[in-house]
């Protein structure tokens, strides 16, 4: 059953059974991002090379074409790189819009198969999100959403039912499961907006990638509590993106109304263990709940910024220093 995963299979590999604190990192920390400037990102086997050399041992695809797309060279790559583990995929899609959906849904499975075709141990998800970046009004908005900013009722329905109908394809077609990702410049940024989401959606089928760094900054304000944001979304937390903010820059972007990527331009997103995020904390909430998936480390910089090998070098020595706290 070539690029299909079943749900007797999908249980099976879901639960690994070492314990111990599983650590991936994505293409974008490696400045490979969505919507931008392709001529200047790092090739992936260069990008897979350093993943490895840093101590990782899972990734993700990044945007389609990034990595091989076709299922016998992808294999081949992550398996003479020590079996990398691909976790997952990020598939945006302009959910708001009726028109989109339909080719949303044909990337989300075309995606979700080949993720079924390489899949190990624990299985992959199709990560869903908004095609953030692209609303300008969002865009600008990122990091201080006011009231009145987001989706109508009507058009919460429209999103959920994308969202929902693209997970059940991936769940039909591939035999993943689906992850949305909230994301800063998007419709789904904000702590209410995420649960208007989660309420509207089916939970047998889409679960939630809750990303510490969109979670702080979505609020938009200093305080996230963190413990409380995962303990009010604890059922659908499935999967888990670490990312930290820089809380000074964080404050100048939201006091100067700096659009999403000029923040990101100055470095938002800071190195874990610099920024604000209680990564220890995350980690005992997680041991709490017996999680035994991935945590997946993803620093976004825009193509060009900053020094990404050296950057995955301290974040995983960092994740080390604090590891006692999974126990």
């Amino acid at each position: 059953m070539s690029g299909i995963i079943s749900e007797a299979q999908q249980r099976r590999v879901s639960q690994p059974t070492a314990n111990r604190l599983l650590v991936g990192s994505a293409p974008c920390s490696w400045g490979t991002l969505e919507h931008q400037d392709k001529s200047r990102q790092i090739p992936f086997d260069r990008m897979l090379d350093e993943l490895v050399e840093t101590g990782y041992t899972g990734t993700e695809l990044g945007d389609w074409g990034y990595m091989p797309t076709g299922p016998e060279v992808l294999r081949e790559e992550l398996a003479k790189r020590n079996n990398v583990a691909m976790l997952g995929a990020f598939v945006p899609v302009a959910l708001k819009h009726p028109a989109a959906h339909a080719e949303g849904r044909a990337a989300a499975v075309k995606t979700a198969r080949l993720l079924a075709a390489v899949a190990t141990t624990p299985a992959p998800y199709l990560v869903l999100a908004d095609d953030n970046g692209t609303d300008p009004l969002r865009t600008r908005l990122a990091g201080r959403v006011p009231q009145g900013a987001g989706l109508s009722k009507d058009e919460w329905k429209i999103f959920a039912g994308g969202a929902d109908e693209i997970a059940r394809a991936v769940f039909e077609e591939a035999g993943l499961r689906t992850v949305f990702h909230h994301h800063c410049a998007g419709y789904v940024e904000t702590p209410d907006e995420i649960a208007t989401l989660l309420e509207l959606t089916n939970p047998e089928r889409l679960g939630l990638v809750f990303d510490t760094g969109h979670y702080y900054y979505g609020t938009g304000g200093e305080d996230c509590r963190l413990a409380a944001a995962l303990d009010r979304f604890a059922e659908r937390i499935w999967y888990v993106h670490l990312k930290d903010i820089e809380p000074t820059v964080a404050r100048r972007a939201r006091a100067e109304e700096w659009d999403y990527f000029t923040g990101v331009r100055h470095g938002l997103y800071c190195e874990l263990g610099k920024g604000c995020v209680d990564f220890p904390g995350l980690l005992r909430w997680l041991a709490g709940r017996d999680y035994k998936g991935y945590v997946l480390v993803e620093q976004d910089v825009l193509p060009g910024m900053g020094t990404p090998k050296e950057s995955a070098r301290r974040n995983r020595e960092y994740l080390r220093s604090i590891e006692t706290n999974f126990a």
